[in-house]
């Protein structure tokens, strides 16, 4: 990796989300979303949605070089799948770098999704069809 990256400057950026339902539930729902929600964190749910993340990763990986980080730990590039796999199952938080794209993804082991930030269209259109091929939505989160 090239530069040294600067999580909070990302953070601010404009995101998109990879995620269960395919568009963010209103807080005027009449559905139940938090116990859907817990139903999803639980062991055997959660440890499906790893396997789906991790999918997605070594798919993108296919493509992009990227760039793998728990929070107190080294930056790794092109980590090998089992690598990436053992990591999403200890449910720790991950930050993925994709230099080319000058995107990075976050996933913590206690959410249902993760998200992109700053994803150029051409991310975009290759995350598609992968969050797809896995049962997952690409959707951006409207403006409050």
């Amino acid at each position: 990796m090239n530069r040294e990256i600067i999580i909070d400057d990302y953070l601010e950026k404009p995101y998109w989300v990879i995620d269960i339902l395919p568009k963010q539930v209103p807080a005027d729902s009449r559905g139940q979303f938090f116990t859907i929600e817990q139903y999803f964190l639980s062991e055997e749910q959660a440890e499906r949605r790893c396997r789906q993340f991790c999918n997605i990763l070594m798919k993108l990986n296919c493509y992009e070089d990227i760039a793998v980080c728990g929070l107190s730990e080294e930056w790794t590039i092109n980590p090998h799948p089992v690598d990436v796999e053992q990591w999403l199952l200890e449910r720790k938080p991950l930050l993925v770098f994709i230099e080319a794209s000058d995107a990075l993804l976050t996933i913590n082991g206690d959410d249902i999704y993760m998200t992109v930030y700053n994803p150029d269209e051409a991310l975009l259109q290759l995350l598609r069809p992968l969050a797809a091929a896995e049962g997952l939505f690409l959707w951006k989160p409207s403006e409050i």
